[in-house]
């Protein structure tokens, strides 16, 4: 079952909306600081020996611990209050930079102390990326949010193409420490934005759902969610040969080109300035063309950049191309992600965001030491010639493992399908469960006519990783050796509770419109039955 087809608004559209406009213009104030930072943290390196480690190291220091808490804080942004673990989470980078910024002015920044801080800076960002992801269907409604997801992409872009500018400006005049201290404040508008907005009550209220089984609910989605782990793979395939360019453009800007820290600022303007254009064409190009050939055409547009960085001794001819590259970067960057926010049911958004973050962005952290290494053995030149011909071939591979098709136009609003599950009076006189009673056995037995039964099976398969994307643990189907044209499939679920999430929150329109087929195979409804592990 798909939703509703509606026609595609403006790019700018989302803008129109006081709350998406203030936190936006606001994220923009706190990237081109993020930006500006990063310039500054590369640049106290790249002049040390073995420099082309050091950058990697550096950059790799900002993206990695998206690895180890992503997970646990997509649960938490599906658990507690967004705007408040944003608004916490921006207030302690602030005090880190501030930090940063003083010890820089006083010269007490060594390059283990500077990892440690992007590492702790990273964490940070790891923690809140989630929640700052999920709130986007908050903001917006789902037909503005192709253009949300774009304007995202455009953000982080617009600062690209101003910060490392401006960075290399404020480093030629001044120092790192002034650098730091920018993009302390420019958190603080971050901080003011959040404390602004006020969510509808309906909006922040959590479910209540304990972490430990928030974080299993998670991982057992992707897993059992085919459209959702093809975007995975293409976002990992996309990543991690294009994180060379980011790890690497500072041992080209000064070592293969000549330039300072302005000329390198301008080189990351250029990419910057190219997704600004991306932006532009996205949504023209998006009405022409499918997602996978907008993902393949992008993926070759950023390999152009690279090959233009690895070969090009002229820094016009580079930089020219590597705004080609970067227009290719947004276009991929925002498909894959577009795609992913509309694939997902709002339970599941924060957590199924998290893994995406944590194979994007941990991959991007992991790719740019892994390039950094090989760069110190190859050069800078050959590894990023390496880089593009593999960001070729993963552009060549969309021909055997597409997005699939219908990813992103299924219904995915929650609905309650299934009737209340009926509860006898227990053993002790009690008319309710508690709440951790478990596990809990449901059998649904199906009457279906031999003529059926094929067709019927195809379905119920599909019925099955449904319950298992929703909740199950294990499932089967079985059928009746003394009735052959009856059948019965049978699951597993943890506890009550979460077998009440099940009814309540878990179920979208494309599950029921499953479980309708299903059933329409047989001669009358299903009869389900709901069976409670004794001794326990």
């Amino acid at each position: 079952m798909t939703a509703a087809v509606q026609a595609p608004s403006s790019t700018w559209a989302p803008l129109r909306r006081q709350a998406f406009r203030a936190l936006w213009i606001a994220q923009l104030g706190s990237n081109i600081g993020s930006w500006m930072q990063s310039v500054g943290a590369q640049w106290t390196v790249v002049h040390q020996p073995e420099a082309a480690t050091l950058t990697s190291i550096v950059q790799a220091a900002s993206l990695i611990p998206v690895l180890f808490v992503s997970l646990p804080a997509g649960v938490l942004a599906d658990v507690l209050d967004r705007r408040r673990l944003i608004g916490v989470l921006t207030a302690v980078m602030v005090v880190i930079t501030a930090i940063l910024a003083v010890l820089s002015a006083r010269q007490l920044v060594p390059p283990a102390t500077l990892i440690t801080i992007t590492l702790l800076l990273g964490a940070c960002q790891a923690l809140m990326s989630p929640a700052w992801q999920a709130i986007q269907p908050e903001l917006v409604p789902r037909a503005e949010l192709p253009s949300a997801a774009a304007l995202g992409s455009l953000n982080v872009n617009i600062a690209r193409a101003i910060g490392p500018a401006l960075a290399g400006f404020v480093l030629a005049l001044t120092g790192p420490a002034v650098v730091f201290g920018v993009n302390a404040v420019s958190d603080v508008l971050i901080l003011v934005a959040v404390l602004r907005w006020r969510r509808k009550p309906a909006e922040s209220a959590g479910p209540g759902e304990p972490l430990l089984p928030a974080l299993r609910a998670g991982i057992r989605y992707v897993r059992y969610a085919p459209g959702v782990r093809r975007i995975l793979l293409r976002a990992l395939v996309f990543v991690l040969p294009a994180s060379a360019l980011w790890g690497l453009l500072p041992v080209v800007a000064a070592a293969q080109l000549g330039l300072g820290s302005g000329g390198y600022g301008v080189l990351l303007g250029a990419l910057g300035l190219g997704a600004v254009g991306g932006a532009v064409v996205m949504r023209p190009l998006r009405a022409r063309l499918g997602r996978n050939t907008m993902l393949a055409a992008a993926t070759l547009a950023y390999a152009v950049g690279v090959f233009a960085a690895a070969l090009l001794p002229n820094a016009v001819a580079v930089a020219l191309l590597l705004v080609l590259g970067g227009t290719g970067w947004l276009i991929g960057l925002s498909t894959l992600n577009t795609t992913l926010q509309l694939a997902l049911p709002g339970w599941v958004r924060a957590r199924a965001l998290a893994v995406y973050l944590m194979i994007f962005l941990g991959g991007q952290g992991v790719g740019a030491l892994i390039w950094g290494l090989v760069a110190a053995g190859l050069g800078a030149a050959a590894t990023l010639t390496i880089s593009a011909v593999l960001l070729v071939l993963g552009a060549v591979s969309l021909v055997v493992l597409p997005i699939h098709p219908r990813t992103g136009e299924l219904d995915r609003t929650v609905v309650m399908p299934w009737p209340e599950p009926e509860i006898g009076i227990l053993a002790d006189g009690e008319a309710q469960l508690d709440p951790a009673a478990g596990p809990v056995l449901v059998e649904v037995s199906y009457h279906v006519p031999p003529e059926n039964a094929a067709e019927f099976l195809k379905v119920l398969a599909r019925v099955g990783v449904s319950r298992q994307r929703t909740g199950a643990r294990r499932w089967s189907a079985y059928r009746d050796l003394a009735a052959p044209d009856r059948y019965c499939e049978v699951f597993e679920v943890g506890t009550w509770a979460e077998h009440l999430r099940q009814h309540h929150e878990r179920i979208t329109g494309v599950d029921a419109g499953l479980y309708r087929k299903a059933a329409g195979f047989a001669l009358e409804p299903p009869e389900n039955r709901h069976l409670l592990a004794t001794g326990r």
